[in-house]
């Protein structure tokens, strides 16, 4: 998608630079932790659907067609969609800072 480290030489195909940006700015969005459950969700469903159209059609099994690393994305996404994103995310920190300080802390008076 940015040339690099390869030339990007595929042909002008919109599917190729829809999922490749979804990627890119989810991929961006699930490694800060900004709303990691939506975008994880969106980001499992273009897992499935790039393993329906792309490799399924080469056979059933993903051993056999190539389409490990489609399916585990996929799950993987999933469960964090499921799970949420951990303690050290965006996410976690903007939903502390809404909440009062504990009792005896030096912010609390």
């Amino acid at each position: 998608m940015l040339g690099w480290p390869a030339p990007f030489e595929y042909p002008l195909n919109t599917m190729l630079y829809v999922a490749g940006a979804l990627e890119l700015i989810g991929g961006f969005l699930l490694l800060v932790g900004l709303f990691a459950r939506p975008v994880a969700f969106l980001l499992s469903g273009l897992m499935a659907f790039a393993y329906v159209i792309v490799h399924s059609p080469q056979g059933f099994f993903p051993v056999l067609n190539h389409g490990e690393a489609a399916i585990l994305y996929c799950f993987l996404f999933l469960y964090i969609a499921a799970a949420g994103p951990g303690s050290l995310s965006i996410d976690a920190w903007v939903e502390r800072g809404h909440e009062p300080a504990p009792a005896g802390s030096p912010g609390s008076t």
